[in-house]
């Protein structure tokens, strides 16, 4: 059974002969013929009573029309969707962002997109990147920007830039060295993803060096963000880490110092992608537009 054998059936019983569905098929009479006659073999049934001036339906007939109606409507439906997608004419981009997005110039994204595609509808999402991770492995987010590590599996990495991590205190003596493992793990520290926890890659990466260390990490306040951390280190109750992104803002709080680790820390900034998967050209346009700005920053770093 095939779409055109479907759509010849539905054709010639809407308009009451072969020769009327041939032409609004474009094709020729006996095919059409042919196409219904195959059907009916399949099917093992007569579905047209033939030898009146109009074609009248058997029962059989009866039975397969609203069947056959809804399957090409939906094939039809597709076919729409998937040109209009083409032209960035419809459809709907769907992409992960950084929990802390507007660090790096992301909050524009959406913005400059709708201005050029405005037909188009986007589902930004917004948080950890071990969920975004997760979230486009599964095929609930197409693609999305992630910090690294994460778990990779049935996934496609690929790094975009670097964000050195550094640690802030209110204690300027506490910053004038590079900040070691172990005493990180001494420091009273106030740290942000609490919901993740040490599932957030920042932590994950911090987390794996305490252990090289024989040292544990154990904050004495966890929340969820890293604006409420920086509020609670500059008001003095203890001491956080932070990205350059986050260092370089305006919204970094007057009165805080900063000081890199012995061993540098890195946030990696990868585009992630399901493997085997092509995007949209939708969400395609939206992942150059985001890697765009990305590549910028460091660029310009």
């Amino acid at each position: 059974m095939t779409l055109n054998q479907l759509r010849a059936f539905v054709e010639a019983e809407r308009l009451g002969s072969f020769t009327a569905a041939a032409m609004a098929m474009d094709i020729a009479q006996a095919s059409v013929s042919e196409l219904v006659r195959r059907l009916e073999e399949e099917l093992d049934a007569v579905l047209f009573v033939r030898g009146s001036r109009r074609l009248t339906l058997t029962a059989a007939g009866q039975e397969l029309l609203p069947f056959a109606q809804e399957t090409l409507h939906a094939a039809d439906g597709g076919v729409r969707a998937v040109r209009s997608l083409g032209s960035l004419g419809g459809g709907t981009a769907t992409f992960g962002v950084l929990r802390n997005a507007d660090y790096y110039l992301l909050s524009n994204l959406v913005q400059t997109f709708h201005a050029q595609y405005p037909s188009v509808r986007v589902r930004l999402v917004g948080q950890n990147s071990a969920e975004t991770g997760a979230a486009v492995a599964a095929g609930t987010i197409e693609a999305g920007l992630v910090v690294l590590p994460i778990d990779d599996e049935g996934l496609s990495v690929r790094p975009l830039m670097r964000d050195e991590v550094f640690f802030v205190s209110a204690d300027r003596d506490r910053t004038r060295a590079p900040v070691t493992i172990e005493a990180l793990a001494a420091a009273q520290l106030v740290l942000y993803d609490a919901h993740y926890g040490w599932k957030d890659p920042t932590r994950r990466q911090i987390a794996e060096r305490a252990q090289l260390a024989g040292v544990r990490i154990d904050p004495i306040i966890e929340l969820e963000h890293v604006e409420a951390a920086l509020h609670l280190a500059a008001s003095g109750v203890g001491d956080t880490i932070a990205s350059a992104a986050v260092i370089n803002s305006s919204a970094f709080p007057a009165g805080l110092h900063t000081v890199s680790f012995a061993d540098p820390l890195y946030d990696t900034i990868a585009l992630v992608r399901r493997s085997g998967h092509p995007l949209s050209r939708a969400t395609r346009e939206l992942a150059r537009l985001a890697e765009d700005t990305i590549r910028g920053l460091s660029d310009g770093a």
